[in-house]
């Protein structure tokens, strides 16, 4: 099972408390994964689709809690509730039919007194992630996003989310309005707004794992490229001692840079430190660099002889 199918279960046995709640997420459901129509008949159509049957059951709980009845439409994936006056009754307590029996606009579904209380813009935020959304397994990527059929519906979401602190942003995919963020903390937010608490820890332990083994990696990699420079470094030393050597070999130094050359020949992997602690007296990092330096300028003045 994906992750994202693992957040849709634990969020599909949210507790449906009151009649308030319930009815938010209902109206997440409609608006991002149903429709509302007239039929030939002149009668309303409450629709919603969803081929995950885990969303259909949550769906059609949802709708029982509160009365209504839905029955398995013409098409597979498709769900209708049935009884013309419970119709009317979902739509007005939804927030998507006025008090005059007339459907509201697009930009009113969210205006509506419904979506003012915060465990309720919880809930529509639940209904409208299981209906059109997802989110990527985080041992891969962090990306939470919701399908929208309109940038009205995509910027009010947008809206939504940003009441709780969360910054989303919006993208044209193909026909369709993406509202979605890319950020691990906000991505583990929405969850616990969602009430997926339990997913939210699995996330979080991925990402705290995950953050773990980046740090690591960074320090290995850093290491790793300095005992590189060490290597290369001492690698250069030998060579321009090497060739002195077999030029005016090494009695033509001075004594201080003969001594290094030759503490060098012996440890090639040694480092600067220990190179210096070989020296009578010692010499601290910055001398043996100083006299190894100066080394390499006098097999460089051999070779441009």
């Amino acid at each position: 099972m994906s992750f994202s199918s693992e957040v849709k279960k634990e969020l599909s046995h949210a507790p449906m408390e009151n009649e308030h709640d319930c009815a938010a997420e209902i109206a997440g459901f409609i608006t991002f994964g149903g429709e509302i129509h007239l039929t030939e008949a002149g009668n309303l159509d409450i629709l919603f689709r969803s081929e995950n049957s885990v969303v259909a059951e949550r769906f059609i709980a949802l709708n029982q809690k509160l009365g209504f009845v839905v029955e398995q439409g013409k098409m597979p994936h498709d769900y209708l509730v049935i009884g013309e006056k419970s119709k009317m009754h979902l739509l007005k307590l939804c927030g998507f039919m006025d008090n005059l029996g007339r459907l509201v606009e697009e930009e009113e579904i969210f205006e509506n007194t419904l979506l003012q209380n915060n465990t309720c813009q919880r809930a529509f935020l639940r209904g409208a992630f299981l209906a059109c959304g997802s989110i990527t397994d985080p041992e891969k990527n962090y990306h939470f996003e919701i399908t929208c059929n309109s940038e009205t519906i995509a910027c009010m979401l947008k809206d939504q989310m940003e009441f709780f602190g969360l910054e989303a942003k919006i993208v044209l995919r193909k026909k369709y309005y993406v509202v979605y963020m890319k950020e691990g903390s906000m991505i583990s937010e929405m969850l616990a707004i969602m009430e997926g608490h339990i997913s939210k820890l699995n996330f979080e332990n991925i990402r705290i794992f995950k953050d773990v083994r980046n740090v690591v990696n960074r320090r290995v990699n850093c290491e790793t490229a300095n005992i590189n420079k060490t290597v290369s470094a001492a690698r250069k030393q030998i060579e321009d001692i090497e060739y002195i050597e077999k030029t005016i070999g090494l009695k033509g130094l001075p004594e201080s840079l003969r001594a290094i050359a030759s503490a060098r020949l012996e440890e090639p992997s040694a480092t600067l430190k220990e190179l210096g602690e070989r020296l009578q007296p010692p010499v601290g990092k910055s001398g043996v660099n100083h006299r190894l330096r100066k080394i390499s300028q006098i097999a460089q003045e051999l070779r441009d002889k």
